[in-house]
């Protein structure tokens, strides 16, 4: 159950990546709720997770599924590149992640 909570605060968290996008600097009320909301999500869910977890790991998956998943938004959302480099460089982050997860 750890896992799925921990995975779902990662969700949070490119949500709240997303929405900060959004919220133009903080001035847009309904974006900036919004954001906070799924901040508070994000954390709470990364706390529950920890209570079995090590930190360590918690964390740089937490923080790992976040940026993999921020990438991926900005790549459908904004038209961000989809370079070969930066390509390579969440393989790397997803590969780690899988790491992780395996000697845990």
């Amino acid at each position: 159950m750890s896992w799925l909570l921990l995975f779902f605060a990662g969700l949070f968290e490119v949500c709240w990546a997303i929405g900060l996008k959004y919220t133009d600097g903080f001035t847009r009320p309904l974006p900036t709720v919004l954001t906070v909301a799924a901040m508070a999500a994000s954390l709470g869910l990364l706390g529950l997770a920890m209570r079995e977890l090590p930190l360590g790991t918690a964390y740089a998956i937490w923080t790992g599924v976040g940026a993999v998943g921020t990438v991926i938004a900005g790549i459908v959302l904004f038209g961000e590149s989809m370079a070969l480099m930066r390509m390579v460089s969440v393989g790397l982050i997803i590969l780690g992640l899988v790491g992780l997860k395996v000697s845990t």
